[in-house]
């Protein structure tokens, strides 16, 4: 489905469209465009300081289960600013945060509490690399693409991972115009891959640092299902969407910060891998929900009833590089985050556990 538009027909001069993106009450994403006028120079001007340009809107927070219809006007604050692939030109995509018309952050804000722990951390500089994993869906039959429409079994997993031809990569088209949309939009999108099912992919983000990482793969979700709709398909990030000997969707973090990173780190990370150990169920709580039906034991996961680590495990809770051990620092790679995991919330465990910052007020999901 592509546009039936001129691609003569743009926007007049000074007048930008800006399109406003939030989380709504299940941990899905909404959005809505704004006409504004172009009041900044560059738009690294703009980025730094996307309240200064950009106004405060609303939404009806009944019809996204953050609010009752008797009072249901919620804000939205423009936090994060990135180029629109989809309109082109000066237009712009926004990420932004929810709050009650007083100015308090609502229930479903993890951003607001994300960013004060980055804040008090920043001198560690944590770094992110996300690993988001997910199907493309027919709305049809809820099944992946690739699997047999006639509800047969496809050829077992071996093939598709990384795999090239119409028997083993079905998206790619889907993947890659993801991939460019992203890169164009200023996300740091370091690769992508076929992953071990039949309509499963993965593309990665990082190495970000704080806030930004949850930005970024926010806003890399909204524009994967973006792209996924112009061709009539949903996306499922949910961690076992296929019963069966199939692998789930995970959302694998790599996080380091700069002691990690400098020489003799290694003891650093060794030091943080204790601490998760110690707060191995309370980071499951919020590593995405329904992971127990992905986090069994098999299919390069560890079990989630007990946390585990080691030099290059994939079925470990935490793996440690071989080059990271080599080099005596480096970053270690939490695999437990489920594919719908909210990197607002991941993130900011992952700096609070292993920089020792305390949580004012613990998460739930």
């Amino acid at each position: 489905m592509r546009s039936p538009l001129s691609p003569d027909v743009t926007n007049p001069p000074g007048v930008v469209i800006a399109e406003y993106v939030w989380i709504d009450g299940r941990e899905g994403l909404r959005s809505k465009p704004k006409t504004v006028e172009k009041k900044w120079k560059s738009l690294d001007d703009l980025k730094k300081s996307p309240m200064k340009y950009l106004p405060k809107w609303n939404y009806d927070g009944s019809s996204t289960d953050q609010a009752p219809g008797t009072d249901s006007e919620v804000m939205i604050y423009p936090q994060a600013v990135f180029k629109d692939p989809f309109r082109g030109g000066d237009n712009i995509l926004v990420m932004c945060d929810m709050y009650t018309p007083g100015g308090t952050p609502i229930p479903t804000n993890t951003r607001f509490q994300c960013a004060q722990v980055m804040d008090k951390a920043k001198h560690l500089a944590p770094w992110f690399g996300i690993e988001q994993e997910y199907f493309i869906i027919r709305p049809k039959d809820r099944k992946p693409i690739g699997f047999p429409e006639d509800g047969s079994e496809p050829a077992p997993q071996f093939a598709y991972y990384c795999g090239v031809g119409g028997s083993n990569a079905f998206g790619r088209t889907i993947c890659d115009e993801h991939y460019i949309a992203c890169l164009y939009a200023g996300i740091q999108v370091s690769g992508t891959n076929g992953e071990v099912a039949p309509g499963q992919w993965e593309f990665q983000v990082g190495p970000c640092v704080g806030i930004d990482s949850g930005d970024q793969l926010w806003m890399a979700r909204y524009i994967l299902e973006r792209v996924a709709e112009a061709y009539g398909y949903d996306i499922d990030l949910s961690p076992k969407p296929v019963v069966g000997d199939w692998n789930g969707s995970g959302a694998h973090t790599n996080f380091s910060t700069k002691p990690m990173r400098d020489s003799g780190g290694i003891e650093e990370i060794y030091k943080a891998i204790e601490r998760l150990s110690m707060k191995h169920r309370e980071h499951i709580a919020v590593y995405g929900k329904g992971n127990d039906k992905r986090l069994t034991g098999k299919h390069e996961t560890a079990s989630i009833e007990a946390f585990t680590w080691g030099k290059a495990n994939r079925g470990a809770s935490v793996r440690v590089g071989n080059q990271t051990v080599a080099d005596g620092c480096g970053y270690f790679e939490d695999r437990r985050p489920a594919g719908n995991m909210d990197p607002y919330l991941v993130t900011m465990m992952l700096t609070s556990t292993c920089c020792d910052i305390k949580i004012e007020k613990m998460p739930t999901m």
